[in-house]
């Protein structure tokens, strides 16, 4: 037992490196922190592209829910289609704050936030 928990520890502990990662070297990111240190709204046009297409695949978890029931079903085994409903909202949401220069800022931290949670879940189930 103490060996699984010491690889499950592990697997956690690199599941929230590479979430960080990953997330640090998204195009919107990098504006988001460039907009953020300079204190200058940035209106370049792949952030707000990237928080449509964010906020666009968060829309389509309401009409096709089934298609992204089987990747919610790997993080929240239970009441997968109450999570996959919750997940489209926040990808909406995070990506709607992403394509607005005014509050990329915020949408950077959400999704680190929710990128994070959902290595967590994936981590733990």
């Amino acid at each position: 037992k103490v060996r699984q928990l010491k690889i499950a520890e592990k697997q956690k502990s690199k599941a929230t490196h590479v979430a960080a990662a990953v997330a640090s070297r998204s195009p919107a990111v990098v504006t988001a922190k460039t907009a953020y240190k300079t204190g200058k709204a940035t209106t370049s046009v792949l952030p707000k592209l990237i928080g449509l297409g964010m906020a666009g695949t968060g829309l389509a978890h309401f009409v096709v829910p089934q298609a992204f029931e089987s990747i919610t079903k790997l993080a929240f085994p239970e009441n997968t289609r109450e999570w996959t409903y919750a997940n489209g909202a926040s990808e909406t949401l995070i990506g709607l704050a992403l394509s607005n220069s005014r509050s990329r800022v915020y949408g950077l931290i959400g999704v680190v936030a929710y990128v994070g949670f959902l290595g967590r879940r994936v981590v733990q189930a």
